[in-house]
């Protein structure tokens, strides 16, 4: 054991924590902050592409598209048939994916959004095509609530009726890439709302099924 001027001599057990730690987060932040700029850098960049690249086939199904799922209209109109001809199971999938879609819009507008708040794309600086244009929304950009709203539909969806579950994603993948193509969304707020409405799906859906066995 050392003499005990030596011990006195030791900093105290605060400071080697406080030491440790700024010297550990700081560089740390600094990498994250590097990385997050890079991926806005990509983000920019594939958007621009996006935008600069003559599509006049895909211009008009894809304007259609973004503005078909503007309140989820579309998605409604799926649950509707679903309910309609799939019997029991086909009303319970109805209803997971309605919920699901409630919830991941009231996650996305009112909780993320707010905490991003990421300014809409340049359509004029980017040269989006007439053509393809749709409204402009006026809530921030991060992340897309359409994404979220179509991945969230076809999760819950997808896990009552399987067999539904591909082209619903589908579905939804070109909803997301609408928003792009259209000039609104950056695609990185699509890849985020997609998880987003993904994750959600999946603990609406989880949560309908446990307590639908709790009541058996």
């Amino acid at each position: 054991m050392p003499p005990a001027t030596e011990r006195a001599a030791l900093p105290p057990i605060e400071d080697l924590i406080s030491e440790l730690v700024s010297g550990s987060v700081a560089p740390i932040r600094q990498k994250a902050g590097r990385i997050l700029t890079d991926l806005s850098r990509l983000d920019h960049a594939v958007y621009e592409a996006v935008a600069s690249t003559e599509t006049p086939a895909l211009d008009e199904p894809l304007r259609r598209l973004s503005n078909a799922a503007n309140r989820s209209a579309i998605w409604v109109a799926i649950a509707a048939a679903v309910a309609l001809l799939g019997g029991r199971r086909g009303r319970r999938a109805a209803a997971a994916g309605l919920i699901s879609i409630g919830v991941s819009s009231a996650l996305v507008n009112v909780g993320l959004k707010s905490i991003a708040s990421r300014r809409r794309p340049d359509r004029s600086a980017a040269r989006v095509l007439d053509e393809r244009h749709v409204v402009m929304p006026e809530s921030t950009s991060f992340p897309s609530g359409h994404s979220a709203s179509g991945f969230a539909f076809a999760t819950a969806v997808g896990r009552d009726l399987p067999w539904l579950a591909f082209p619903l994603r589908l579905l939804a993948a070109a909803v997301a890439y609408s928003r792009v193509h259209t000039g609104v969304h950056y695609p990185g707020d699509a890849v985020a709302g997609s998880l987003v409405g993904g994750a959600t799906g999946l603990v609406v859906a989880g949560a309908l099924d446990r307590r639908a066995g709790g009541q058996r």
